[in-house]
């Protein structure tokens, strides 16, 4: 059971149905002003600080797909979005030195700003009626805010997906001996 829990799909497949979960039923009743906040992007912006750029899209799709089978939105609309933020997450943290938890609340109030104003262009493309409007703006303050308190803590579950051991994490690349 143990090897089971181990692997790395598994691990990733049972943080995205805990957020599924809490996402659905705890955080559709506790809205701000009619905004719920989403965890299952600052999961999503977490994979990607943790695990860089792939793991972060890899991430961001399930999170995204699973998301995506409880919602009215076309198939593969969220899972879009969170897949590219979690992929420019990634980026954005390789861009650094050091990765203070300062950064990545800032990390995560930008994807979640520009996730927030990319998913009613990626579905005005798509042909889903609605786009950008001026609510749109509040919401991405909204959820900008309380996804740059959750990412500092999404951050270390994401590491637990990949099987990141403390010491490997904190090692410097082996290039710099080279």
């Amino acid at each position: 059971m143990i090897e089971l829990i181990n692997r790395p799909v598994v691990r990733l497949t049972l943080i995205g149905l805990i957020a599924l979960v809490v996402q659905t039923t705890l955080l559709a009743d506790l809205e701000f002003d009619g905004i719920a906040l989403q965890i299952m992007l600052a999961l999503s912006i977490g994979a990607g600080i943790s695990g860089g750029s792939e793991r972060g899209a890899l991430a961001g799709f399930m999170f995204g797909l699973m998301f995506d089978l409880v919602l009215s939105s076309p198939l593969g609309l969220t899972a879009l979005v969170y897949g590219l933020v979690g992929f420019l997450a990634g980026y954005a943290n390789s861009l650094a030195v050091a990765n203070p938890w300062w950064l990545n609340a800032l990390i995560g109030a930008g994807g979640s700003a520009a996730a927030t104003f990319a998913y009613p262009v990626v579905a005005t493309g798509g042909g889903v009626d609605g786009g950008l409007t001026t609510r749109v703006i509040e919401v991405a303050i909204v959820v900008a805010l309380a996804n740059a308190r959750v990412v500092p803590l999404a951050a270390p579950v994401m590491r637990w997906w990949r099987v990141i051991k403390r010491r490997a994490r904190l090692a410097p690349p082996p290039e710099i001996f080279a």
